[in-house]
């Protein structure tokens, strides 16, 4: 291994750990959200019956995702205009403060109304903030990576959203052993959103100690930065956005049933018990943390359209036996209905990962990725907890979420089977992206970027 073969690899570790802490710092502060909607139900929407402040909670939940979209057209934007690592840096500390404010937010109990108003304002900052953060570490990451390893090393960074629901699961479990339930519902499950400071700060020290976006360089030393990136990636990108959306739309869905609903699911629809939930939940979602990177460095080799298409194909036919075996209400039978939807998240996510970023150029590739991610994540993702909660309420049937599951994994397989391979498109490349954008695509590989 020559020198500056070493230099370029060290960089690419660096840049791949910096974006690894934004992912971790934002699906841990939504994971902890989801783990501890039960108690927020009780400390925030204590004049509700049980079931129906736990969908206030879960709306509560929603609202973050509804500020994505607008985060999306906004950080997107300025990440296109004024380079990736700008943007990541205050991404992480807006994240870190909203979560650590909604620990030291007084209850009902204390201000009245203006505890689920300020609830609300804070999910909507978090919303914001991570509504640039998966597609920007994305980019970042890919942008830095050579073509013959560039799916194994984004997806290496995504799993990083995998293992924060593990990790608070865990933390979650931890407190509600260690404490009484009355200390937990007073103090304790403020501890994990408390978290979210010190996270913030380390995140934020590595990302100000890597380069730009080789990609972004470039753009800027040529004068090829786009001025208005949203207006160009609707007119001339917008089947990229669908293909984009319709991978997240899976992908979304899988997760946040898993990370936002299962635990309360399990807990208030099929009265497991809080720890057989956590245990069984976190199980799947390591399955997954081992899932992604493996089906990454797959879709290095066959590709990121077909490794997609198996993995949305395994997650539709799941669906409906998982739902079933998670019914049985056993901690034997709930761990492998779980931990086969975990497994098919895996497949979906580790060719998605790259993908995402794959499909536009460097101008508009924020932009676009951004805002067809975030709107397929607020649709689909953020509903996911509240939507399955009413399913079951309006139809009487525990099963009736994997009957939408498989409904919306069916549309996004159709669609995508007409999506182009772009595992060998160069991410700085601007003629591959134009045909892309038309519909075209050349089976030839792009020549390797030099580091």
């Amino acid at each position: 291994m020559t020198e500056t073969t070493a230099t370029e690899q060290r960089r690419v570790r660096k840049v791949m750990s910096a974006s690894a802490i934004g992912h971790f710092v934002e699906w841990f502060d939504f994971a902890v959200y989801a783990y501890a909607a039960p108690v927020i139900a009780m400390q925030f929407f204590p004049e509700f019956d049980a079931t129906a402040a736990l969908l206030s909670t879960f709306a509560v939940y929603t609202v973050g995702f509804v500020a994505r979209p607008v985060g999306a057209f906004m950080l997107g934007a300025l990440g296109d205009r004024y380079g990736r690592k700008r943007i990541l840096a205050s991404i992480i500390l807006l994240m870190g403060l909203s979560t650590t404010l909604i620990g030291l937010l007084p209850t009902y109990a204390v201000i009245g109304v203006a505890a689920p108003l300020l609830l609300v304002l804070l999910r909507i900052l978090q919303g914001l903030s991570a509504a640039g953060e998966t597609i920007g570490s994305n980019s970042f990451v890919a942008e830095h990576s050579p073509i013959a390893t560039r799916g194994r090393n984004v997806g290496i960074v995504y799993t990083a959203s995998n293992l924060p629901p593990v990790l608070a699961a865990l933390l979650v479990l931890g407190l509600t052993t260690a404490l009484s339930p009355d200390s937990y519902e007073a103090w304790g499950w403020r501890i994990p959103f408390l978290l979210g400071a010190p996270l913030a700060i380390i995140g934020l020290y590595i990302r100000t100690r890597v380069d730009e976006s080789p990609a972004f360089v470039e753009m800027r030393e040529t004068k090829k930065v786009e001025k208005a990136p949203i207006r160009a990636v609707f007119a001339e990108h917008w089947r990229a956005m669908l293909f984009v959306f319709s991978m997240a739309a899976v992908a979304s869905l899988g997760y946040y049933s898993l990370t936002g609903y299962f635990y309360s699911y399990m807990t208030v629809t099929l009265g497991l018990s809080s720890q057989h939930a956590l245990i069984s939940n976190s199980i799947a979602l390591l399955i997954t943390f081992v899932t992604v990177p493996i089906a990454a460095m797959v879709s290095d080799r066959i590709g990121r359209k077909r490794m997609l298409l198996i993995g949305i194909a395994f997650s539709a036919v799941i669906a409906l036996p998982a739902y079933l075996l998670v019914g049985v209400g056993t901690l034997g039978a709930v761990i492998i209905a779980q931990a086969l939807l975990g497994f098919g998240l895996g497949l979906v996510f580790g060719p998605a990962g790259p993908a995402y970023v794959e499909m536009f150029p460097a101008r508009v590739r924020y932009t676009g990725a951004s805002i067809s991610y975030n709107l397929a994540f607020t649709i689909f993702g953020g509903t996911a907890p509240l939507l399955a909660t009413a399913l079951i309420t309006w139809t009487g049937s525990t099963i009736a979420p994997a009957w939408y599951i498989v409904a919306v994994t069916i549309l996004a397989f159709a669609v995508l089977l007409r999506m182009p391979e772009t595992r060998s498109r160069s991410m700085r490349d601007e003629a591959i992206m134009a045909a892309a954008a038309k519909g075209e695509h050349s089976n030839e590989p792009s020549q390797p970027e030099r580091l």
